[in-house]
């Protein structure tokens, strides 16, 4: 229920979906923000580094949304990739947006995030940059978001479509996961469980 709330309000007012993700930043940052301010990785994989989205220039990631090709669109649509959208989304306490960067390169390899209710959930999301598919890098970051979301003390959760092998199989192999729902399109509404 929450889930098609949220979409509906995502979709349809992003007016007022943007005063209650405003309200629910302070109410989550209240409650959460002492935790994450202490909160250090230990699961990023070897060759990368990983930096909050609002240590990363706005203009670097909306050139890293523009260089992905249409298909990586498909089943990934949890926000704008505008400017604007990015700086919303970059000042929000309760977005925990990250960034894999090839050391070697200086690229964004990668984008993560758990967008995060103050009641205690996250949603799980992620994007691999075309030049780095296949290399493991969307299991990292599934086991990067339930390092933070865990250690912070969220239940987590993520929808994910059938059709999409890939993210499908990222899924299942980086979680113990349950599913709560089949939603329509053939996509699957998953609780992610801790190990």
């Amino acid at each position: 229920m929450l889930y098609k709330i949220a979409h509906i309000l995502r979709d349809k007012l992003s007016w007022l979906w943007d005063i209650i993700e405003w309200f629910n930043g302070v109410i989550f940052n209240l409650r959460y923000g002492k935790k994450i301010r202490g909160f250090s990785f230990k699961t990023i994989p070897d060759g990368y580094e990983i930096a909050p989205i609002n240590k990363i220039p706005t203009s670097d990631l909306v050139t890293f949304f523009n260089n992905q090709p249409e298909d990586a669109f498909m089943y990934f649509r949890p926000h704008g990739f505008d400017t604007k959208s990015i700086r919303l989304l970059q000042r929000n306490k309760a977005f925990l947006g990250y960034v894999l960067k090839d050391k070697k390169k200086g690229t964004i390899a990668g984008y993560c995030f758990n967008r995060c209710f103050s009641h205690g959930q996250g949603f799980r999301g992620r994007m691999v940059d075309v030049d780095y598919r296949g290399k493991g890098l969307g299991t990292a970051m599934n086991k990067i978001l339930n390092e933070v979301g865990f250690g912070i003390g969220l239940r987590l959760f993520e929808s994910v479509s059938k059709d999409n092998v890939a993210s499908y199989r990222s899924a299942l192999s980086a979680s113990n996961v349950k599913v709560v729902k089949e939603l329509p399109h053939n996509e699957l509404y998953l609780e992610i469980l801790p190990d």
